[in-house]
């Protein structure tokens, strides 16, 4: 494994379409190769989390420490500048995610990274829409229900599409 010598760079959790085989990760191969980012290796949340699947199958990790489940997922090492276009993508300025600290764990070593978390405004109603049941881990299961960005309604706007999710009744 490969770390970064810059002091500068953030830890990044990434636990959905950012894992390397899933449809946003060429973003983070897009940093891999201009110096951006480094893979780290896959790491588990230290506490639970509630990780389930909005609206177009879009996977929110909810900020409910010792809810959900222990969610596997994947840790970076990412420059300021990589960090930006991480969170532009996770839409930070449009009230889509929010990056927060977590700490994970890779072989009993605990790290302070962040994640990106769903917006508090929404976060913890879609985990009552889930009927407070999550996924321990993204699965190209979980993947195929993912809708891209491209081929979404033209017009859906993300943040009242997810209210509107978590408004609807549950399937």
């Amino acid at each position: 494994m490969a770390t970064m010598a810059c002091n500068h760079h953030s830890l990044i959790f990434t636990y959905g379409t950012l894992k390397q085989g899933f449809p946003n990760h060429p973003l983070m191969e897009d940093l891999i190769l201009s110096s951006d980012a480094v893979f780290l290796g896959p790491h588990v949340t230290h506490l639970p989390h509630p990780l389930v699947l909005g609206p177009f199958g879009i996977p929110f990790l909810i900020n409910l420490p010792s809810e959900g489940h222990r969610v596997r997922g994947e840790l970076f090492s990412v420059s300021p500048r990589g960090l930006a276009r991480v969170d532009e993508l996770e839409g930070i300025g449009r009230g889509h995610y929010e990056r927060l600290p977590i700490k994970v764990e890779i072989d009993g070593d605990l790290v302070e990274a962040e994640a990106y978390f769903a917006h508090a405004g929404f976060g913890e109603g879609l985990w009552r829409r889930r009927g407070e049941v999550g996924i321990s881990e993204y699965t190209h299961d979980c993947a195929d229900e993912y809708v891209k960005r491209s081929e979404r309604p033209k017009g859906w706007s993300f943040v009242e599409g997810v209210r509107e999710f978590v408004s609807s009744s549950s399937d």
